[in-house]
């Protein structure tokens, strides 16, 4: 009996002594989505918990040092545009973010840590739990607990309803058992042209990068030299020819380095020609394995600023010791340019980003997340990659399906960073930093959705989330020429996002591009094209010209699909919609007041669509 009470009296002590927080929506990660979900998802009303294994907030964007923003300059979409605007705010404009040739926005990582954890503490609805590890989770009926142990040793139990995983490398998604891809894909997987016949383990180069300083002409800041150092590893490294392109190779040493010049005379070095790129695929190792691994990552960029030093003659430049929260003067994580990504409700592979209206999916219609950089896959230190010319596929900006964060067959889970559902050549796109953000705020709203309702994020309205997106000036569809100021902002993503009016992709240099063409006339033919998914009775009707699309035709069209809409009734449409010109039958419309008039009389995006883009009847 004395063994009994003092066993039960051992398990009373060891449950007081595991503190337990109730949330929910629970973040593993706060990297650049876990940020960005949490933010969002408090915004909405809900509580939620990161559980973050450094001391910042970012990961890519800054526990990663990758400080220089690629893409979506012209797509300031919801969160991205807002940290934007705090870094232009700090920094003084736009102008002084412009310091480096690879990128339109440069900052020093400790700065975006700081924006970032301000815009965290303005919210009242996230706790953060900064040096924690979680050790366990477990799915029950009602939700999620996750065991977590702190920095101190201190262990812990969080219990929540939605659960988001927001590792870098998909590791929460892997320990439950979720399937999941991993390297290059076989053409039977993804139907992409450019595939393989065969899938491999091939993961894309990783880098850890480091931050340098100039320390003034004079100053000699040369490092030890480091160990296995060899000249030759790095010859070649100054070209700075654009790889999509067929240009001869261009040397520059200088150009070279101020590809990631930073605000305060800083250098982001993440050189990939013959740079600090390398090839270790760490992804299914232990996270000891992974530590030793990676250290191979960091001798490799050493010896990098060793030659810059040393070879280049750029003594003056030094490690910048004070940038981050390290005793060697190098970021918390790596920059892992890939990970596991899963096997989704929606695959998004590359013929739905070249061809998004002639898919048999119409993913464009369930779009969440924006982007507009391109493929863009290294593999410069594998040695043999099967040939894929990556860069060279040329695509337009794109958006990404909702159904690419959620697990095909698995409830309760939201998966986002680099490891949703798209195809590992798609990844090349979708792994960088804006649309990384945008993945985080479309998992906050789909969280938050979830627990407001009370039912599983794979059940939570496409159009809800979409509909909440754009309230808070996040784009679902990537119109370079419909940014948050317009005054029909969310008309016509709406519009987009139905199909019935199209937009037009430009593939153009690193910046994609579609155009809605808002000014632009609309013909009788095209609308009514474009409506005949949503009325079966106009299949078959070819009443509409070429002709410029009239008050009048647009009557007989809608008329046609048992619609009708009387004079009155435009006038007072356009009028709410602050359009004051004078209206008649023969006014000609272009596809801004067409949009204006299909949405609000029509109103198809209230018509729920599933992960498909299928128009639910």
């Amino acid at each position: 009996m004395r063994y009994y009470c003092l066993l039960a009296l051992v398990v009373i002590i060891q449950c007081i002594s595991i503190a337990q927080i109730k949330t929910d929506v629970i973040i593993v990660g706060g990297g650049a989505s876990g940020t960005m979900a949490a933010i969002q998802a408090s915004r909405l009303g809900v509580t939620v918990v990161v559980i973050e294994e450094t001391a910042w907030l970012g990961g890519m964007l800054t526990s990663a040092g990758v400080s220089a923003i690629d893409g979506n300059h012209r797509l300031p979409s919801g969160l991205w545009g807002e940290f934007r605007e705090h870094l232009y705010q700090h920094y003084g404009g736009p102008e002084n973010v412009e310091t480096g040739w690879v990128s339109n926005t440069l900052f020093e990582p400790s700065v975006g840590n700081s924006i970032l954890q301000q815009m965290v503490a303005n919210e009242s609805n996230i706790q953060v739990l900064y040096e924690t590890r979680w050790e366990n989770i477990k799915k029950h009926k009602d939700g999620w607990s996750v065991g977590i142990k702190s920095k101190s040793g201190k262990n812990s139990l969080i219990e929540g309803n939605v659960l988001i995983d927001a590792t870098e490398l998909g590791d929460v998604m892997a320990a439950l058992k979720i399937p999941y891809y991993l390297g290059m894909d076989s053409k039977s997987l993804t139907k992409e042209s450019y595939a393989l016949t065969e899938g491999n383990d091939i993961l894309q180069d990783l880098t850890y990068v480091i931050t340098l300083k100039d320390f003034g002409k004079g100053v000699d800041k040369t490092i030890k030299k480091p160990k296995n150092y060899d000249i030759a590893e790095f010859a070649g490294c100054c070209d700075v020819s654009d790889p999509a392109t067929f240009n001869q190779d261009n040397n520059d040493c200088f150009k070279m380095l101020t590809y990631g010049r930073l605000p305060n005379n800083k250098f982001m070095i993440n050189w990939p020609k013959k740079g600090n790129d390398i090839y270790l695929n760490i992804v299914e190792k232990t996270p000891t394995e992974r530590m030793k691994m990676l250290e191979e990552a960091k001798q490799m960029t050493l010896r990098f600023v060793y030659y810059i030093q040393k070879e280049l003659g750029y003594k003056n430049l030094g490690i910048d010791y004070d940038e981050y929260p390290t005793e060697d003067g190098f970021p918390m994580i790596p920059y892992h340019r890939e990970s596991r990504r899963l096997d989704a409700k929606s695959l998004f592979a590359l013929q739905h980003v070249m061809m998004p209206f002639e898919t048999p999916e119409a993913y464009y219609r369930t779009g969440v997340i924006v982007g507009d950089y391109t493929i863009d896959h290294h593999h410069y230190k594998y040695g043999n990659v099967p040939e894929i010319d990556f860069v060279k596929i040329r695509v337009p900006s794109y958006n990404v399906p909702m159904g690419s964060l959620i697990p095909k067959d698995f409830e309760g889970l939201i998966v986002a960073e680099k490891s949703i559902g798209v195809s590992n050549i798609v990844n090349g796109a979708t792994r960088l930093q804006p649309v990384v953000l945008g993945i985080g705020q479309a998992s906050g709203v789909l969280a938050a959705l979830a627990v407001r309702k009370n039912i599983p994020p794979s059940q939570v309205s496409i159009r809800d989330v979409q509909s909440t997106l754009l309230d808070y000036k996040a784009y679902v569809m990537p119109y370079i020429d419909v940014p948050p100021t317009d005054p029909h902002f969310k008309t016509l993503h709406k519009m987009g996002a139905t199909g019935v009016l199209k937009g037009f992709g430009v593939p153009y240099k690193w910046a994609n591009q579609t155009w809605f063409y808002p000014e632009r006339e609309i013909s009788e033919f095209e609308l009514l094209t474009g409506l005949r998914d949503y009325y079966p009775m106009l299949k078959d009707n070819w009443t509409a010209s070429g002709a410029p699309l009239t008050v009048e035709s647009l009557q007989e069209i809608f008329a046609a699909a048992q619609k009708e809409i009387s004079l009155a009734r435009v006038i007072e449409i356009l009028h709410r919609a602050g359009i004051k010109d004078q209206i008649n039958g023969t006014t000609a419309l272009n596809r801004r007041l067409a949009a204006i008039l299909i949405d609000a009389h029509l109103q198809l995006f209230n018509l729920e669509v599933d992960f498909n883009g299928n128009i639910k009847r």
